[in-house]
């Protein structure tokens, strides 16, 4: 990103404008280095916590796995849980299996997603195997409830912080991406059912119980996952019904630093029967945080209004300050 910028400030530096009088040397525009170097900053600092966060990834995954899910012969699903049931099966080194069957879908992710993707996670996904290769970590527990969940929980939180990162430790969410276009399905029922036949499989190989604390065990890692791209910053959609609109809207642009969006709708039915009349509807978008303030200053406002929560997935625009990925 950083070279583009360069060549474009270079450009500009040595633009001359088009206004000089004739016979005239053209005036060159004045140099800002200030402007490059803050770039630099930036890239550095993106690239530094981009750095960190694979590598945080890379050691929380190898950490649910070697100290919990392998001792125990448990299981995850997606790639990790192709490469662990393979593993049994064939008795061969997991560092190799997790790069041999995710080689496809990087290769796949570098045609589809950018190079960028691509690179950080091959890069993770190589790092993850030395790890496990190098590495030992201490079982730390043989009570197999306690193996599933936190199992599970260092493992979802090692493959979160690489997305944070910019990068996958497994291949099935490219997958999942690219046939979602070519299908109906959505990204998250082909994970579903990539899932229900890798612990259909594990359940017949391995054994029924084995099959369903592995069940546990993703659960506990998607759910860490969730938390971890999502976290307490978790975007709520609220709708706000009241006669005292106007109102609400300033609180929540001026006192919240909030935007907000006004429309026009009628009442349906009241508490006095039929009431038809015209009223401002508030729509605003705030983080699980923000939740509670928002809920008071409206109570303070009208106790009567009318307010309807929903969860939202994803944000582009507007006023909300978005948490980066990397």
């Amino acid at each position: 990103m950083l070279i583009p910028q360069l060549i474009f400030l270079d450009k500009l530096r040595n633009k001359t404008t088009p206004d000089a009088p004739p016979g005239k040397p053209k005036r060159r525009l004045k140099r800002r280095p200030h402007r490059t170097a803050a770039a630099a900053r930036r890239w550095f600092r993106h690239h530094l916590f981009s750095a960190m966060y694979l590598a945080l990834g890379v050691l929380s995954a190898a950490f649910g796995l070697k100290a919990f899910l392998l001792p125990n012969d448990f299981i995850d699903g997606g790639v990790t849980g192709i490469s662990l049931l393979v593993r049994q099966l064939t008795g061969l080194p997991l560092s190799l299996l997790i790069i041999v069957i995710n080689a496809p879908f990087i290769v796949m992710a570098y045609f589809q997603m950018g190079r960028t993707l691509a690179l950080k996670s091959l890069g993770a996904i190589l790092a993850l195997a030395a790890v496990l290769l190098v590495v030992s970590f201490p079982t730390l527990t043989q009570d197999k409830l306690l193996i599933s969940v936190f199992g599970g929980f260092f493992l979802g939180a090692g493959i979160g912080l690489a997305m944070r990162g910019g990068g996958v430790l497994d291949g099935t969410e490219i997958l999942a991406v690219f046939l979602s276009k070519k299908t109906s399905l959505t990204v998250g029922d082909i994970i579903l059912l990539f899932n229900i036949g890798i612990f259909a499989v594990a359940a017949y190989v391995l054994s029924i119980e084995t099959a369903l604390y592995s069940i546990l065990a993703y659960l506990s890692a998607a759910k860490t996952i969730d938390f971890l791209i999502d976290g307490i910053e978790e975007y709520t959609g609220v709708t706000i019904i009241s006669g005292r609109s106007d109102a609400i809207r300033r609180m929540i642009t001026e006192k919240l630093g909030r935007g907000a969006t006004v429309y026009m709708g009628k009442r349906g039915y009241g508490t006095h029967g039929d009431q038809p009349n015209p009223v401002e509807i508030v729509f605003t978008v705030v983080t699980r945080l923000e939740l509670s303030r928002l809920k008071g200053e409206i109570d303070q406002i009208d106790r009567q209004a009318f307010i309807v929560m929903h969860s939202v997935k994803d944000t582009k625009g507007g006023m909300i300050k978005k948490r980066p990925l990397h």
